[in-house]
């Protein structure tokens, strides 16, 4: 109910051929008191209803922050990590541009005395080239990066040590065996469009109790008097008390379309939370998926590279006793680039497939109520 204080004054004049005593007559009428301003019986839950329906949107708009605050925390990660993944590159980019210009000076030396062929020379330095290329593009890359990362973190990224590689930036948590399908729960999305649901079922039964009788009450309490100077005498004292009953009988068809709209917002709700959940298992899904062959790609790839680089050795002894050309040693040293650029996205991959795992089971995948704060992932 709403109760408030208020005071009002009237003065009027009266013709004389309306008057009954036939002479004009001047008079006024003053109140001041608390009035009681048309306070709606609750009967059947039309109030309660549309106050659970503003509280449940309320709750999803809260969820629906937390879900931002989510994917912000897993893209700030995963630029960070990327940054650190271009650091790897750039510095490995470094090592082969040295490499290849001391074999790009060298065999220029060769060729212009005639030890080696022209076709050897135009292939190392061809090859030069592309990785001066490749190390521009990746420098180019990491300044979009720290871009980015000072866009998220508010604040340039503060200089630092050399990083540690992309195996070792904190991530290593193991991840449980049978994680309960319950986890998805604590998904602020999904949490949020179950709000919603619960908002357009409370304007349905709002919508409903729309159809039958509604009481309301008005009051007042206070003192009347026709002199402003006999307000607060005695005997002044003046109330009432006004129930009205009102039943809708014909309003064009608003109810029913009220209704009607409320039904079909309930449907889009249903319809917005069955996506909800089925995204939900599908991301998991994916997440663990790419996670089961993770191991096994980083470790057949760490074969491959130790395999290049034998490779790579032998070839180089070969050419060093003549026994072969140049150009096996150059298709051996594209080989190891290509096998430890590979090996470096893979360890980046393997990190973000972590922090995927964050982000699709709601932040954690330690099985403790929404809203604990020592819940640690991967720990």
């Amino acid at each position: 109910p709403a109760i408030d204080l208020g005071a009002a004054g009237t003065r009027s004049r009266t013709p004389a051929d309306l008057s009954v005593t036939g002479r004009d007559k001047i008079g006024g009428n003053y109140r001041a008191g608390a009035n009681l301003v048309s306070y709606e019986i609750d009967f059947w839950g039309r109030v309660k209803s549309l106050n659970e329906a503003a509280l449940n949107q309320f709750l999803a708009t809260d969820e629906a922050r937390q879900a931002f605050e989510l994917g912000l925390v897993a893209q700030l990660a995963n630029t960070y990590l990327l940054g650190r993944e271009l650091d790897e590159r750039i510095v490995l980019a470094q090592k082969a541009l040295v490499t290849r210009e001391e074999s790009f000076r060298i065999m220029a030396r060769r060729a212009a005395v005639g030890s080696s062929s022209d076709l050897e020379l135009r292939q190392v330095e061809s090859l030069l080239l592309n990785t001066r290329g490749e190390l521009a593009a990746l420098e180019r890359q990491r300044a979009q990066n720290d871009a980015l990362l000072a866009q998220l973190t508010g604040h340039a990224p503060a200089p630092e040590a050399p990083p540690a590689p992309l195996a070792e930036q904190g991530l290593e948590g193991a991840l449980p065996p049978g994680l309960p399908a319950e986890l998805l729960t604590r998904r602020p999305d999904l949490r949020a469009a179950e709000k919603r649901l619960a908002a357009s079922q409370a304007s349905i039964r709002a919508a409903r109790a729309a159809f039958l009788p509604n009481i309301t009450l008005t009051g007042f309490g206070g003192s009347s008097s026709a002199e402003l100077d006999g307000l607060f005498r005695g005997g002044a004292s003046t109330w009432s008390f006004t129930p009205a009953l009102r039943l809708p009988l014909f309003d064009g068809g608003r109810n029913r379309a009220n209704l009607q709209i409320a039904e079909t917002a309930r449907d889009t709700a249903l319809a917005q939370y069955d996506k909800a959940v089925q995204t939900a298992f599908r991301e998991v899904a994916d997440a663990l998926a790419e996670r089961a062959t993770l191991a096994e790609r980083l470790q057949a790839q760490q074969s491959l590279q130790a395999a290049t680089l034998k490779a790579l050795q032998l070839s180089q002894a070969r050419y060093r006793l003549g026994a072969d050309s140049y150009l096996p040693v150059l298709d051996a040293q594209r080989a190891l680039y290509s096998a430890q650029q590979t090996l470096i996205g893979l360890a980046l991959a393997e990190q973000a497939n972590r922090i995927t795992l964050y982000k699709v089971l709601g932040g954690s995948w330690i099985d403790t109520p929404p809203g604990d704060s020592t819940a640690t992932p991967g720990t």
